[in-house]
Protein backbone atom coordinates (compact mmCIF):
# COMPACT_ATOMS: atom_id res chain seq x y z
CA UNK A 1 0.00 0.00 0.00
CA UNK A 2 2.72 2.81 0.74
CA UNK A 3 4.61 3.72 -1.86
CA UNK A 4 8.44 5.75 -1.24
CA UNK A 5 7.39 8.26 -3.06
CA UNK A 6 4.41 9.47 -0.81
CA UNK A 7 6.52 9.01 1.91
CA UNK A 8 8.12 11.81 0.59
CA UNK A 9 4.64 13.56 0.21
CA UNK A 10 2.43 16.05 2.81
CA UNK A 11 -1.31 16.09 3.45
CA UNK A 12 -3.54 18.85 5.80
CA UNK A 13 -6.63 17.20 6.57
CA UNK A 14 -8.61 20.28 8.37
CA UNK A 15 -11.25 19.38 11.04
CA UNK A 16 -9.55 16.43 12.14
CA UNK A 17 -10.02 16.01 16.06
CA UNK A 18 -12.55 13.44 15.70
CA UNK A 19 -15.05 11.16 12.98
CA UNK A 20 -14.25 11.96 9.46
CA UNK A 21 -11.29 13.64 9.74
CA UNK A 22 -9.41 11.53 12.40
CA UNK A 23 -10.23 8.36 10.56
CA UNK A 24 -8.79 10.21 6.98
CA UNK A 25 -5.78 11.25 8.89
CA UNK A 26 -5.25 7.85 10.28
CA UNK A 27 -5.63 6.14 6.82
CA UNK A 28 -3.37 8.36 4.98
CA UNK A 29 -0.86 8.12 7.71
CA UNK A 30 -1.33 4.16 7.22
CA UNK A 31 -0.74 4.74 3.02
CA UNK A 32 2.49 6.37 4.04
CA UNK A 33 1.60 10.31 3.85
CA UNK A 34 2.95 12.76 6.48
CA UNK A 35 -0.33 14.10 7.63
CA UNK A 36 -0.56 17.78 9.29
CA UNK A 37 -3.57 17.39 11.26
CA UNK A 38 -6.06 20.66 11.92
CA UNK A 39 -6.93 20.43 15.08
CA UNK A 40 -8.91 23.34 17.34
CA UNK A 41 -7.46 22.43 20.64
CA UNK A 42 -4.03 21.32 22.72
CA UNK A 43 -6.11 18.18 24.06
CA UNK A 44 -7.25 17.50 20.63
CA UNK A 45 -3.83 17.38 19.42
CA UNK A 46 -2.36 14.83 21.94
CA UNK A 47 -5.16 12.78 20.98
CA UNK A 48 -4.65 12.51 17.15
CA UNK A 49 -0.86 12.50 16.80
CA UNK A 50 0.79 9.27 16.00
CA UNK A 51 2.89 7.81 13.81
CA UNK A 52 2.80 9.84 10.11
CA UNK A 53 0.30 12.38 11.61
CA UNK A 54 1.45 16.01 12.96
CA UNK A 55 -1.44 17.92 14.59
CA UNK A 56 -1.49 21.55 14.14
CA UNK A 57 -3.84 24.22 15.87
CA UNK A 58 -5.86 25.21 12.99
CA UNK A 59 -9.19 27.03 13.43
CA UNK A 60 -9.87 27.34 9.98
CA UNK A 61 -12.39 30.91 10.60
CA UNK A 62 -8.75 32.51 12.34
CA UNK A 63 -6.32 33.85 9.94
CA UNK A 64 -3.79 33.67 11.53
CA UNK A 65 -4.19 29.93 12.07
CA UNK A 66 -4.22 29.54 8.51
CA UNK A 67 -1.33 31.73 7.69
CA UNK A 68 0.61 29.25 10.52
CA UNK A 69 -0.33 26.19 8.61
CA UNK A 70 0.30 27.90 4.96
CA UNK A 71 3.98 28.76 6.69
CA UNK A 72 4.86 25.35 8.04
CA UNK A 73 3.78 23.48 4.64
CA UNK A 74 6.52 25.77 3.15
CA UNK A 75 9.02 25.31 5.34
CA UNK A 76 8.81 21.66 4.56
CA UNK A 77 11.24 20.03 1.83
CA UNK A 78 8.23 17.58 0.94
CA UNK A 79 5.85 18.52 -2.08
CA UNK A 80 2.14 19.35 -0.59
CA UNK A 81 0.10 16.21 -2.34
CA UNK A 82 -3.11 17.06 -1.18
CA UNK A 83 -5.67 19.35 1.11
CA UNK A 84 -8.79 17.70 2.55
CA UNK A 85 -11.26 20.49 3.26
CA UNK A 86 -13.39 18.62 6.19
CA UNK A 87 -13.64 20.95 9.28
CA UNK A 88 -17.53 21.72 9.47
CA UNK A 89 -20.41 22.57 12.07
CA UNK A 90 -23.97 20.96 11.81
CA UNK A 91 -26.62 23.53 12.36
CA UNK A 92 -30.19 23.05 11.77
CA UNK A 93 -33.23 25.09 12.25
CA UNK A 94 -36.13 26.77 10.51
CA UNK A 95 -35.05 29.38 7.84
CA UNK A 96 -37.29 31.79 10.01
CA UNK A 97 -36.20 31.05 13.54
CA UNK A 98 -32.11 30.43 12.94
CA UNK A 99 -30.14 33.79 13.67
CA UNK A 100 -28.59 35.73 11.33
CA UNK A 101 -25.22 35.39 13.26
CA UNK A 102 -26.16 31.39 13.25
CA UNK A 103 -26.42 31.78 9.27
CA UNK A 104 -22.62 33.84 9.22
CA UNK A 105 -21.00 31.18 11.67
CA UNK A 106 -22.50 28.08 9.59
CA UNK A 107 -21.38 29.49 6.36
CA UNK A 108 -17.87 31.19 8.05
CA UNK A 109 -16.45 27.27 8.95
CA UNK A 110 -18.28 25.59 6.35
CA UNK A 111 -17.68 28.05 3.41
CA UNK A 112 -15.21 30.80 3.62
CA UNK A 113 -13.12 28.89 6.30
CA UNK A 114 -12.27 26.07 3.41
CA UNK A 115 -12.24 28.95 0.38
CA UNK A 116 -9.00 30.98 3.05
CA UNK A 117 -7.31 27.56 3.70
CA UNK A 118 -7.53 26.96 0.01
CA UNK A 119 -6.20 30.25 -1.21
CA UNK A 120 -3.36 30.15 1.43
CA UNK A 121 -2.14 26.61 -0.13
CA UNK A 122 -2.95 26.72 -3.72
CA UNK A 123 0.74 28.05 -4.46
CA UNK A 124 2.22 24.94 -2.92
CA UNK A 125 -0.36 22.27 -4.72
CA UNK A 126 0.34 24.23 -7.62
CA UNK A 127 3.79 23.35 -7.64
CA UNK A 128 3.23 19.76 -6.53
CA UNK A 129 0.63 19.85 -9.17
CA UNK A 130 -1.42 18.21 -6.27
CA UNK A 131 -5.20 18.32 -4.97
CA UNK A 132 -7.97 19.74 -3.48
CA UNK A 133 -10.66 17.22 -1.68
CA UNK A 134 -13.42 19.13 -0.57
CA UNK A 135 -16.04 17.55 1.86
CA UNK A 136 -19.40 18.16 0.85
CA UNK A 137 -22.37 16.07 1.67
CA UNK A 138 -25.91 14.86 0.14
CA UNK A 139 -26.83 18.47 1.95
CA UNK A 140 -25.02 19.66 -1.07
CA UNK A 141 -27.33 18.62 -3.57
CA UNK A 142 -30.86 18.23 -1.56
CA UNK A 143 -31.67 20.59 1.14
CA UNK A 144 -34.23 18.91 3.68
CA UNK A 145 -36.41 21.17 6.38
CA UNK A 146 -34.36 22.73 8.61
CA UNK A 147 -31.14 22.55 6.57
CA UNK A 148 -31.06 25.96 5.19
CA UNK A 149 -27.94 27.10 6.24
CA UNK A 150 -25.97 24.05 6.25
CA UNK A 151 -27.20 22.99 2.69
CA UNK A 152 -27.04 26.06 1.50
CA UNK A 153 -22.98 26.47 2.99
CA UNK A 154 -22.63 22.31 1.02
CA UNK A 155 -24.42 23.80 -2.16
CA UNK A 156 -22.42 26.94 -2.62
CA UNK A 157 -19.08 24.84 -1.70
CA UNK A 158 -20.01 22.55 -4.54
CA UNK A 159 -20.27 25.81 -7.09
CA UNK A 160 -17.06 26.91 -5.38
CA UNK A 161 -15.25 23.30 -6.64
CA UNK A 162 -16.80 23.34 -9.69
CA UNK A 163 -15.18 26.43 -10.61
CA UNK A 164 -12.39 25.94 -9.02
CA UNK A 165 -11.47 22.90 -10.78
CA UNK A 166 -11.89 24.77 -14.17
CA UNK A 167 -9.52 27.50 -13.00
CA UNK A 168 -7.08 25.38 -11.91
CA UNK A 169 -7.22 21.47 -14.05
CA UNK A 170 -4.89 23.61 -17.28
CA UNK A 171 -2.58 24.23 -14.33
CA UNK A 172 -2.56 20.80 -13.34
CA UNK A 173 -4.23 20.86 -9.57
CA UNK A 174 -6.96 18.65 -9.22
CA UNK A 175 -10.34 19.17 -7.59
CA UNK A 176 -12.47 16.59 -5.92
CA UNK A 177 -15.37 16.49 -4.05
CA UNK A 178 -16.43 13.50 -1.79
CA UNK A 179 -20.33 13.63 -0.77
CA UNK A 180 -21.18 11.40 2.35
CA UNK A 181 -24.39 10.18 3.38
CA UNK A 182 -25.20 9.54 7.03
CA UNK A 183 -21.81 8.84 8.99
CA UNK A 184 -21.91 7.33 12.48
CA UNK A 185 -19.48 10.30 13.85
CA UNK A 186 -19.74 13.01 17.13
CA UNK A 187 -21.39 15.75 14.77
CA UNK A 188 -25.18 14.70 14.08
CA UNK A 189 -25.25 14.58 18.01
CA UNK A 190 -23.39 17.62 18.44
CA UNK A 191 -26.20 19.20 15.88
CA UNK A 192 -29.12 18.04 18.02
CA UNK A 193 -27.77 19.61 20.77
CA UNK A 194 -27.44 22.49 19.03
CA UNK A 195 -31.21 22.21 17.15
CA UNK A 196 -32.49 21.84 20.68
CA UNK A 197 -30.36 25.22 22.13
CA UNK A 198 -31.87 27.17 19.01
CA UNK A 199 -35.31 25.82 19.18
CA UNK A 200 -34.96 26.66 22.87
CA UNK A 201 -34.49 30.10 21.61
CA UNK A 202 -37.93 30.15 19.76
CA UNK A 203 -40.77 32.30 20.22
CA UNK A 204 -44.09 30.62 21.25
CA UNK A 205 -45.76 31.26 17.39
CA UNK A 206 -42.17 29.98 15.85
CA UNK A 207 -42.67 27.10 18.19
CA UNK A 208 -46.03 26.51 17.25
CA UNK A 209 -45.37 26.59 13.78
CA UNK A 210 -41.95 24.43 13.86
CA UNK A 211 -41.71 22.32 17.04
CA UNK A 212 -42.55 18.99 15.90
CA UNK A 213 -40.77 19.59 12.53
CA UNK A 214 -37.71 19.76 15.02
CA UNK A 215 -37.84 16.96 16.83
CA UNK A 216 -39.33 14.74 14.11
CA UNK A 217 -35.56 16.43 12.15
CA UNK A 218 -33.74 15.14 15.61
CA UNK A 219 -35.38 11.70 15.37
CA UNK A 220 -34.47 11.10 11.72
CA UNK A 221 -31.12 12.50 12.16
CA UNK A 222 -30.52 10.25 14.43
CA UNK A 223 -31.72 6.90 12.89
CA UNK A 224 -29.48 7.92 9.72
CA UNK A 225 -26.42 8.48 11.65
CA UNK A 226 -26.98 5.13 13.38
CA UNK A 227 -27.26 3.28 10.35
CA UNK A 228 -25.01 4.75 8.86
CA UNK A 229 -21.44 4.48 7.34
CA UNK A 230 -18.21 4.03 9.67
CA UNK A 231 -15.97 6.96 9.98
CA UNK A 232 -13.50 4.73 8.73
CA UNK A 233 -15.37 3.48 5.92
CA UNK A 234 -15.86 7.14 5.25
CA UNK A 235 -12.40 7.27 5.55
CA UNK A 236 -11.56 5.34 2.62
CA UNK A 237 -13.48 6.56 0.12
CA UNK A 238 -12.09 10.17 0.83
CA UNK A 239 -8.41 8.42 0.56
CA UNK A 240 -9.17 7.31 -2.47
CA UNK A 241 -9.93 10.48 -3.67
CA UNK A 242 -6.76 11.42 -2.26
CA UNK A 243 -4.69 8.58 -3.99
CA UNK A 244 -6.39 7.63 -7.30
CA UNK A 245 -4.48 8.54 -10.49
CA UNK A 246 -6.86 9.42 -12.16
CA UNK A 247 -9.34 10.57 -9.40
CA UNK A 248 -13.04 11.28 -10.54
CA UNK A 249 -14.84 14.70 -10.00
CA UNK A 250 -17.22 13.66 -7.72
CA UNK A 251 -17.30 10.86 -4.60
CA UNK A 252 -20.26 9.84 -2.83
CA UNK A 253 -19.97 7.76 0.50
CA UNK A 254 -22.38 5.58 1.90
CA UNK A 255 -25.57 3.79 0.11
CA UNK A 256 -27.75 6.54 1.28
CA UNK A 257 -26.03 8.81 -0.69
CA UNK A 258 -25.31 7.02 -3.86
CA UNK A 259 -29.00 6.47 -3.77
CA UNK A 260 -29.99 9.63 -3.42
CA UNK A 261 -28.22 10.97 -6.04
CA UNK A 262 -28.51 8.57 -8.35
CA UNK A 263 -32.60 8.47 -7.93
CA UNK A 264 -33.09 12.27 -7.16
CA UNK A 265 -31.54 13.18 -10.70
CA UNK A 266 -34.66 11.69 -11.75
CA UNK A 267 -36.98 13.13 -9.78
CA UNK A 268 -39.42 16.35 -10.28
CA UNK A 269 -38.58 18.75 -7.11
CA UNK A 270 -42.52 17.96 -5.72
CA UNK A 271 -41.63 14.46 -6.41
CA UNK A 272 -38.67 14.97 -4.24
CA UNK A 273 -40.72 17.16 -1.70
CA UNK A 274 -43.33 14.35 -1.29
CA UNK A 275 -40.79 11.53 -0.28
CA UNK A 276 -39.09 13.94 1.92
CA UNK A 277 -42.12 14.82 3.88
CA UNK A 278 -43.27 11.35 3.96
CA UNK A 279 -40.01 10.07 5.21
CA UNK A 280 -39.68 12.93 7.77
CA UNK A 281 -43.51 12.11 8.44
CA UNK A 282 -42.37 9.02 9.85
CA UNK A 283 -40.55 10.47 12.74
CA UNK A 284 -42.98 13.32 14.03
CA UNK A 285 -44.42 12.83 17.65
CA UNK A 286 -47.08 10.48 17.86
CA UNK A 287 -48.92 13.76 19.64
CA UNK A 288 -48.13 16.08 16.64
CA UNK A 289 -49.92 13.28 14.30
CA UNK A 290 -53.07 13.34 16.14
Amino acid sequence: MTTSSETRKLVVVTGASTGMGASTARELARRGFHVLAGVRRDRDADAVRSAGIEPVILDITEPEHVKAVAARVAADSRTLHALVNNAGVQVNAPVEALPMAEWRRVFEVNLFGHIAVTQALLPALLRSRGRVINISSIGGKYAMATYGAYAGAKFALEAVSDSLRREVAPLGVQVVVVEPGGVRTEIAARGIATANDLAARMTPEQDERYGGLIRANNRLMASGTASGLTADAAARVIARAVTARRPRTRYTAGRDAALIMSVGRLLSDRTVDRILAANLRRHHPKEAMA
